[in-house]
């Protein structure tokens, strides 16, 4: 054994194992978890995969890294399986590892790249640990970024995924405070073979007038957004500490749509936030249907340490396990929909390793075997199984 690698939680954590993988390529009988710390689910994850890697692995060294070890330094050091933990805001230096530093090699293992291009965040939601196990907002410059899709580009990746713990406050501390839609545009005239550029989450509050015209109009720039949308209910979205009203992000999704009706729209939500009563469900469930969520991340609300909202009067436990389930049934009922509206519409699809693929709207489809992944391919889908397009 080498080293292996076990990612948890978001794009970004993906993105960073990748490098991770890289990076420690040359060390040997090494296991790193590089864990998440988002919700009190997440946490459960991180311990169970390490004592699956422990099981696996008996003679490894077994190293955590990532937001838990962070957010649960001390839970995580004294379990049994784990030989050290790796500070996450040091995890891609190869000091911290004792390896030397070596050329950034392109990930081999997806057809798509993610590209980190900002880390932490300044906000302040209520609910959010993840300022304490990322840090403040920390942005990369144009020309890191560039070095990074250059060299995804060379070799030959198709479509690169723009990540980052709060992606849309890129450039707040840069010289003249460039904006997220400067970048994207830069990276798109930069690397005109860059087929597609996609966004992983953003904040629907800092979408800048030049990142909104790309996702109206640009043929790369690709027809699916992510919000960080959290509520549906605007008192609850006040106590959450959100800055973004019900009704803006139906006016942002509607004017983007009036543009490009072809988007693909995902989000995030938590069930039974503190003090959320019938009312404010309903709301939450309603706004599904409003904007037309079809790749839904429903989170169920768990109190984090040391938040505000961890403070607040909880929500019965099992009426959180409820509503969650009564949300992702409706963003179900919407996706079916979704889905249905695709059949007999030519889709361009990125082939994955796994004989599916995407098409530039986020639509799932089911490709023939000989398709070579990373490879663009047209489908015009006759049918759903088994929720792919077919």
């Amino acid at each position: 054994m080498t080293v292996e690698v076990h990612s948890l939680g978001c794009r970004l954590n993906i993105s960073e194992s990748e490098e991770l993988r890289g990076m420690l390529s040359s060390s040997r009988n090494l296991v790193v978890v590089n864990s998440c710390a988002v919700t009190s689910e997440a946490v459960r994850q991180t311990r169970q995969t390490i004592r699956k890697a422990r099981r696996t692995n008996p003679d490894a060294r077994l190293l955590v890294t990532g937001c838990a070890a962070e957010v649960e330094r001390d839970m995580l050091a004294a379990m049994p399986e784990v030989d050290g933990l790796v500070a996450n805001n040091a995890k891609l230096d190869p000091r911290a590892w004792n390896v030397p530093p070596a050329a950034r090699p392109a990930p081999a293992r997806y057809s798509r790249a993610f590209v980190q291009v900002q880390n932490g965040c300044d906000h302040s939601c209520t609910f959010c640990v993840i300022p304490q196990g990322r840090g403040p907002s920390r942005s990369r410059t144009i020309l890191e970024v560039f070095a990074d899709v250059a060299r995804h580009c060379e070799a030959g990746i198709a479509e690169v995924v723009l990540t980052g713990v709060d992606l849309t406050s890129w450039g707040d501390d840069l010289p003249d405070r460039p904006r997220l839609g400067a970048l994207a545009t830069a990276i798109l005239e930069g690397f005109p073979e860059l087929r597609r550029l996609r966004l992983s989450s953003v904040d629907g509050a800092e979408v800048d007038l030049e990142l909104f015209e790309l996702l109206a109009d640009h043929p790369r720039m690709m027809p699916h957004l992510h919000l960080s949308l959290q509520s549906g209910d605007d008192m609850i979205l006040k106590r959450m500490k959100r800055r973004h009203s019900r009704r803006d992000a139906i006016e942002l999704v509607t004017r983007l749509r009036e543009r490009r009706p072809e988007l693909g729209l995902g989000a995030d939500m938590i069930a039974g936030f503190p003090t959320e009563d019938e009312e404010m469900h309903r709301n939450n469930v309603s706004i599904i249907g409003e904007l037309g969520i079809v790749h839904g991340h429903i989170f169920p609300f768990s109190p984090r340490p040391g938040t505000p909202a961890a403070r607040m009067p909880r929500v019965d436990p099992a009426l959180v396990k409820a509503r969650a389930a009564e949300l992702r049934a409706q963003v179900a009922g919407e996706r079916r929909r979704w889905l249905f509206a695709q059949i007999g519409r030519p889709l361009d699809v990125l082939a994955e390793t796994d004989g599916t693929g995407h098409a530039e709207n986020f639509a799932p489809v089911r490709l023939q075997k000989a398709t070579k992944p990373g490879s663009i391919v047209t489908i015009t889908p006759q049918q759903v199984v088994e929720g792919l397009l077919a």
